[in-house]
């Protein structure tokens, strides 16, 4: 059974994850994402592109880490190759608008799959976080861009306390572009849908790929980097005994003195 669905209404592809109850990400569902999204980049009918979700109240909670927990090194780094890199690489080159609809958590890989539309519209009740730091791992994609949107010393409190942070939060921090009432999160993201498909569509396509080439400023290369560094992370004692207390619900037992 499918985790995502696409359709196009009134010239905008809606691709919607739909895998309950969470949204968690496993390898099959992020290559559902890829492969909708590169349907959408070249759909003629689609002039814009929504990501979103068909479960109420849920974006995204991340990564499954099931699993993580139950594969090979090899396979994690094929699933971050997955999610950093080839979601940023289409995203890159999509030639079209993308806007995120998010109610509900958006947290770790539910945040990277946020993040990587042009456009964020919260509902009041969205919540957003990076919680790997508590089960040992980092979210090493944000180092890259969150910096550059929040600034350093706020970036670091994300990012290594592992808070809830909630939509109000997060559009004053920028990441997000709008915050509505949570049954008009699709409704405001189709809107803008709207108008950005009512404009030349080859005037679009080329200024997005000149905006796109503008902000990247080594930004893809700090993605192929992090894949690398959480990969080392992965590796670790503290990052295996980390995903296994989580799986297993337990409290961690972490390693009394830090890695070199």
């Amino acid at each position: 059974m499918k985790s995502v669905t696409y359709e196009v209404r009134d010239d905008v592809a809606e691709i919607m994850l739909d895998h309950a109850p969470v949204n968690s990400l496993t390898k099959s569902m992020i290559a559902e994402v890829l492969d909708a999204l590169t349907r959408a980049s070249n759909d003629v009918s689609a002039r814009a592109v929504i990501l979103g979700s068909s479960i109420p109240k849920i974006f995204c909670a991340g990564l499954n880490l099931n699993q993580l927990n139950s594969g090979t090194n090899a396979d994690a780094r094929a699933l971050l190759e997955m999610l950093y890199v080839r979601m940023t690489d289409i995203q890159f080159s999509l030639g079209k608008p993308s806007i995120a609809a998010v109610t509900g958590p958006a947290r770790a890989g539910g945040m990277t799959m946020a993040i990587s539309c042009d456009m964020v519209v919260a509902g009041k009740s969205a919540t957003f976080g990076y919680p790997e730091i508590d089960i040992g791992i980092i979210p090493a994609i944000h180092f890259t861009h969150l910096p550059r949107i929040v600034g350093k010393h706020r970036a670091f409190d994300l990012l290594f306390t592992g808070r809830m942070f909630g939509a109000d939060e997060a559009a004053t921090l920028g990441l997000v572009a709008r915050v509505v009432d949570d049954d008009l999160v699709l409704e405001e993201a189709r809107k803008l849908a709207r108008v950005f498909a009512a404009k030349p569509a080859s005037i679009m396509r080329m200024g997005r790929n000149n905006f796109m080439n503008a902000i990247d400023n080594g930004y893809r290369q700090g993605v192929a980097a992090a894949v690398e560094n959480l990969c080392n992370v992965m590796a670790t004692d503290d990052a295996r005994e980390g995903i296994a207390a989580y799986v297993e619900k337990r409290r961690p037992a972490w390693a009394k003195k830090p890695a070199k």
